[in-house]
């Protein structure tokens, strides 16, 4: 098999959640553009066709937008009985869900102080990365199993593997470090594809997280040349180019022989002392 067999997804099917803006939808354009058929979903419907519009458009690849709410079983089981009807399998799965819904308190208040880091925020957060992750994987599995074939990518993050400086952050108000829920709920996402690995490699199956560090998306230059000092490339990540390649390589034949495996997206920013 030459290279360029290695990292085709033709004639495969992957499912993106939450594929329809930034990461997600990045992870989705580079599975079309590998030649896959891409399922993408979102909150919204309008947002989910729009999204799946837009690459069938720029890639010519099959792609379907789907609204699911991924809080909700039922929901998550519709999903999969659409994918199957629509492509007859799953191939490749991206665990990208996640979000914070809205607080009454500033962000500072419980991103830099856990005694006043409200209870229900926990459990949101928790629920918005894991119980998702949790759900959506438990019904692509079967489609795996069935096919004896699949690759599943959690999208993690640094923050699930270091703590964060506050320092890099005090001089700048409208930027902050992430919430202990969060790191709490991206490193528990790499103890769930670790054992999952374990469980379903002998039906060949293969599961890996992908840990970005830090991508440029609008901070203040000022941020972002400060952020840039601690990576050892010098730089933030590019949204549209640098996690492009990951999310092909651990869904293609080339990461036939990885799994359990978190592939750190960062410039060298946690290697970095």
């Amino acid at each position: 098999m030459n290279i360029h067999d290695l990292f085709s997804l033709k004639n495969r099917v992957a499912v993106v959640s939450a594929g329809a803006r930034n990461f997600g939808f990045h992870f989705a354009q580079a599975l079309a553009e590998a030649g896959a058929t891409v399922h993408l979903t979102s909150r919204t419907l309008s947002d989910a066709t729009k999204a799946a519009q837009d690459l069938k458009r720029e890639t010519g690849a099959e792609v379907y937008g789907h609204r699911v709410d991924l809080g909700e079983e039922s929901s998550v089981v519709d999903f999969f009985r659409e994918v199957e009807s629509r492509s007859g399998r799953c191939d490749v799965l991206v665990n990208n869900a996640g979000g914070r819904p809205p607080s009454p308190l500033p962000v500072n208040d419980y991103a830099n102080a856990t005694e006043r880091h409200p209870l229900e925020m926990w459990k949101a957060v928790l629920d918005a990365y894991l119980t998702t992750s949790f759900l959506i994987t438990k019904h692509a599995l079967p489609l795996m199993k069935r096919a004896g074939r699949g690759s599943i990518i959690f999208v993690s993050s640094v923050s699930g593997l270091v703590g964060r400086d506050r320092t890099l952050y005090a001089p700048f108000p409208d930027q902050n470090a992430n919430c202990v829920d969060y790191s709490a709920a991206k490193a528990g996402m790499l103890g769930f594809m670790q054992d999952l690995a374990a469980q379903v490699g002998p039906r060949g199956i293969r599961v890996n997280a992908i840990s970005p560090g830090g991508f440029e998306r609008g901070h203040p230059k000022e941020f972002v040349a400060e952020y840039a000092k601690r990576t050892m490339l010098g730089r933030m990540g590019e949204d549209t180019i640098d996690l492009k390649g990951a999310v092909v390589f651990l869904a293609s034949e080339a990461s036939r022989y990885v799994t359990a495996h978190n592939l750190v997206v960062d410039g060298g920013f946690v290697s970095y002392r």
